[in-house]
């Protein structure tokens, strides 16, 4: 019976171990993939700085899809480098993304988080919050999905436009 009780406790202790172990690489795991869409983020932030629309364009997947308010989707890389040059000449000139969470699945992570748009003189244009689905490509963590909405109250319409 002795010896029952004594397999009984080492096969208990040996899968807590086992489960202990395996939470630990999922932690680690998670925390590196943070601090790498972190890192991207801040690739992007920096492209955005710059007006480059091809070092954006770079951080996405080939099949990205944008999904801008008040737009249909923006699919591919060459449109969604032609969407960001557009937001570069309307005169948006910097843009700042707080990451709030982020979750790994294998090669796909997703993002929450909070952006604010700079015109010229650190002038705010929008701000509001954002999802992105990321890719891993090729070792690299990749803009796949992404999605932003304002969070500032909707514009009333001019007196012209309720008399016309």
């Amino acid at each position: 019976m002795r010896i029952k009780n004594v397999t009984v406790s080492t096969v208990a202790v040996s899968l807590l171990l086992l489960i202990n172990a395996s939470c630990n690489t999922v932690q680690q795991d998670s925390a590196k993939t943070h601090d790498a869409i972190v890192a991207a983020e801040e690739q992007f932030m920096t492209a955005f700085g710059n007006s480059d629309d091809a070092a954006l364009a770079a951080l996405y997947t080939e099949d990205a899809k944008l999904m801008p308010s008040n737009s249909d989707f923006v699919s591919g890389n060459e449109a969604v480098r032609a969407f960001w040059k557009s937001v570069f000449d309307m005169g948006i000139k910097k843009a700042t993304l707080e990451t709030l969470e982020v979750e790994g699945m294998g090669d796909t992570a997703y993002e929450v988080g909070e952006y604010t748009l700079f015109t010229e003189g650190d002038q705010v244009a929008d701000s509001g919050k954002y999802v992105i689905i990321w890719k891993m490509v090729d070792g690299q963590w990749k803009l796949h999905r992404d999605i932003w909405n304002t969070s500032m109250p909707a514009q009333q319409p001019s007196e012209s436009a309720e008399t016309s």
